[in-house]
C-alpha cells in the first residue's frame, strides 16, 4: 500500500475544511473520531457502501482533518484536532457543537 497523502498544516485551507465537514456522513465520522483516540475504517459506523465510504475518508483526509495510519492491511483514523486548532482555533469545535445543537434542539 502506497502511503496516503496528508497536506501540511500550512496548506490546509478553511474551504476544505468546510467542504469536508459540509457532508453529513462525514461530520459523522468526525463526530465519532471526536469520541475516541483513532477507529480502523471498518470499525466507524457509516450507513453508506465501502467504496463511498472510503471517498468520504479521502476528503477528510485531503482536507487535513483527519490523519490515515496504515498497519498491515488496516488503515486506521485519528483527527487532526492539534493541528486543527493551532490553523484555525476553535473551528472544529464549533462545528461540533453546533452539529449536536441541531440535534438536541
Amino acid at each position: 500500500m502506497r502511503t496516503p497523502f496528508h497536506p501540511s498544516e500550512d496548506d490546509m485551507r478553511v474551504e476544505s475544511l468546510l467542504f469536508a465537514l459540509s457532508d453529513p456522513t462525514r461530520l459523522n465520522i468526525v463526530a465519532e473520531l471526536d469520541a475516541c483516540y483513532e477507529k480502523t475504517c471498518g470499525a466507524l459506523e457509516v450507513s453508506v457502501s465501502k467504496a463511498t465510504a472510503a471517498q468520504h475518508f479521502r476528503v477528510l483526509r485531503e482536507a487535513g482533518i483527519v490523519r490515515t495510519r496504515l498497519q498491515g492491511k488496516h488503515r486506521f483514523l485519528s483527527l487532526r484536532r492539534e493541528e486543527m486548532d493551532r490553523r484555525f482555533p476553535g473551528l472544529l469545535r464549533a462545528v461540533l457543537n453546533g452539529r449536536f445543537a441541531k440535534v438536541r434542539g
